[in-house]
């Protein structure tokens, strides 16, 4: 849409898309995913095998090529999530995204947008429900703001769970 802050990357059938809560204002500011100083995101999926290299989050187009999506629950506020509008996650259209495009696993980035997107706490690691025909995985926030929780064996679980179950 042509009011989102930073446009979704998706396509039918991709292996994996990443959704977060809303963007970070740098990211906002940047039109790029993750684009904050300090967050984990992108040193990680290259770290994890997710990713050939390390990108940058002005590359982020470049993942479609690999299978890899990238949305928010929040297309059009920006900020840490206790700062967003209680009525800034859109679900209806994030589900309606998810089941036109089914990517074979949507991965979130952190425990508050699953739990948000999903209406029930979630453990993180890959979880018994689907959303559609899609498997749902839950990582640890690579914010900078989230630092202490941040486990990145969580990041390698989902790295192989994509690379030897989704061939």
């Amino acid at each position: 849409m042509k009011d989102d802050l930073v446009p979704d990357l998706l396509a039918p059938g991709l292996k994996l898309v990443f959704c977060g809560t809303a963007p970070s204002r740098a990211s906002a500011a940047a039109k790029a995913y993750y684009a904050k100083p300090g967050n984990k995101f992108w040193p990680t999926l290259h770290s994890t095998g997710i990713t050939p290299r390390r990108f940058q989050p002005h590359e982020y187009p470049q993942l479609l090529p690999l299978g890899i999506g990238l949305t928010d629950l929040c297309k059009i506020h920006s900020g840490v999530d206790a700062e967003l509008p209680e009525d800034a996650f859109d679900l209806d259209v994030f589900r309606q995204k998810m089941q036109r495009h089914a990517p074979r696993v949507i991965a979130f980035t952190s425990k508050n947008a699953a739990q948000n997107a999903l209406g029930t706490k979630v453990d993180y690691g890959l979880q018994e429900t689907t959303l559609g025909r899609s498997q749902l995985f839950v990582l640890p926030s690579p914010s900078g703001l989230a630092t202490r929780f941040f486990d990145p064996a969580i990041w390698q679980a989902l790295s192989n769970h994509i690379s030897t179950r989704l061939k």
